[in-house]
């Protein structure tokens, strides 16, 4: 494990830097024109999927490309004394954030909003806000609290959504039909996230939590944000990826197999050619 110490200045800054991305308004960011985009599925945890993906990612290399990473904590991965080890994986994105600052962006998830706001979440009996916190504990002892803290400070600062200057849209999910007629971009924008858009229904929440993927759904949903495409995870895939609707991908990055979607942003683009550049880690 890190020292504590380094790991908190470490939290501490990239919270920053999410705040200070270039583009952003609020939790929402427009990208820059010109820039190329990765994005990958839900990793819940999973630090080789994640490697795989920086190789491929490259970014060191490709001084254009962003990188768009979702639903980090939260995993399959246990410590043998107890508590899920997907802390690590957000130490991680935490430093990869102070390495490339413009060019890194964490997409909160519903996994990060239950954390964050201690919105119970389980899997069977499993409480796994408990899980995460009792591998904080298992993993920095008398220096757990200030670390928890800082993961929420992490968690408070991610993206909501992102957009593309070629029309792309990119969140976690998107409202259902019956959150859609109150839902507003401008509610992404505020500096504050009002109380009740954390809540059922709210704007924060429907972003992150729902799964209606109907056709009608995410015309709706396009026509409010004003893009064409979104690229969204939230949803397991037996492939990796999924097209539920002729405007939508679903990617996956957890098990195997992996996916992400690697696409330019200075040229329209279509569905079609999105799913050309589907990729496996």
């Amino acid at each position: 494990m890190p020292d504590p110490r380094k790991l908190l200045t470490t939290l501490r800054q990239a919270a920053q830097l999410f705040r200070a991305t270039p583009g952003r308004v609020g939790r929402f960011t427009r990208l820059p024109a010109g820039a190329e985009v990765m994005v990958v599925g839900d990793l819940h945890g999973n630090i080789e999927n994640f490697r795989l993906a920086l190789k491929i990612a490259d970014l060191a290399q490709e001084p254009q490309r962003h990188l768009v990473l979702q639903e980090v904590v939260h995993g399959p991965f246990v410590y043998p004394q107890g508590g899920d080890k997907s802390h690590q994986l957000l130490d991680l994105v935490a430093a990869l954030k102070c390495q490339y600052p413009a060019r890194l962006h964490f997409l909160l998830g519903n996994h990060e909003l239950a954390q964050w706001q201690n919105q119970r979440i389980g899997k069977g009996d499993a409480d796994q806000n408990e899980l995460f916190r009792t591998g904080v504990e298992t993993a920095y002892g008398e220096s757990a609290a200030a670390v928890y803290d800082a993961y929420l400070e992490l968690f408070d600062a991610a993206d909501l959504a992102l957009r593309t200057e070629n029309r792309v849209f990119i969140s976690h999910t998107y409202p259902a039909a019956n959150n859609l007629p109150r839902f507003e971009l401008a509610a992404l924008e505020r500096p504050a996230i009002a109380a009740e858009d954390m809540r059922r229904g709210g704007a924060v929440h429907s972003i992150v939590w729902n799964r209606d993927h109907s056709q009608a759904s995410v015309e709706a949903f396009l026509a409010k944000v004003d893009a064409d495409w979104i690229i969204t995870g939230h949803i397991p895939c037996e492939q990796g990826f999924d097209t539920p609707n002729d405007r939508q991908i679903i990617l996956d990055a957890l098990g195997t197999p992996a996916c992400y979607c690697i696409f330019p942003t200075e040229r329209a683009v279509t569905q079609q050619e999105l799913l050309s550049r589907v990729g496996t880690l």
